[in-house]
């Protein structure tokens, strides 16, 4: 498995990717590099316990909004935007909305309960680690927690 660090330090890659040795190093190239984004957004989106400051930039450049754009949808400042990504204490209403901002910007649809579900998930405690796979063409993703590996589908 890869460990992929574009700002994230949680997911690791089963497969979808070609390693090349080159004479500055390992290259890397991936395969769907937009459907792998899509796939690690929707696992954050959905992830239990509250986002990482890394995690909330990571979804937040996904969705391709500035700090200064995200902080005037939310109501807040730049700098406040910035600090949470900075010192990773995101305010839980802040971190419900930026996770269903992007199930709303991917699934196009309202969908009540699975944003409660979401809202659940904030509160509860853990780390899990991220997995994401591609199989069919398509990325998926799965949650490692506590030792076990639960598949959690894209809709």
């Amino acid at each position: 498995m890869l460990h992929f660090t574009a700002g994230l330090r949680n997911v690791w890659l089963k497969n979808g990717y070609v390693e090349k040795e080159t004479p500055y190093g390992t290259a890397v190239s991936y395969q769907d590099l937009d459907g792998l984004i899509r796939a690690i957004c929707l696992a954050l989106a959905h992830k239990s316990g509250k986002l990482s400051g890394a995690e909330f930039r990571y979804l937040r450049s996904a969705l391709l909004l500035s700090q200064k754009t995200l902080g005037k949808l939310l109501g807040c400042t730049e700098q406040s935007v910035a600090k949470w990504e900075k010192q990773g204490r995101i305010p839980k209403a802040e971190d419900f909305l930026i996770r269903l901002i992007y199930t709303q910007k991917h699934h196009g649809t309202d969908n009540v309960t699975a944003a409660v579900d979401t809202l659940k998930a904030i509160d509860h405690i853990g780390n899990s680690r991220i997995i994401v796979s591609q199989s069919g063409g398509k990325w998926a993703w799965q949650r490692a927690a506590e030792g076990n590996e639960q598949l959690l589908e894209l809709a």
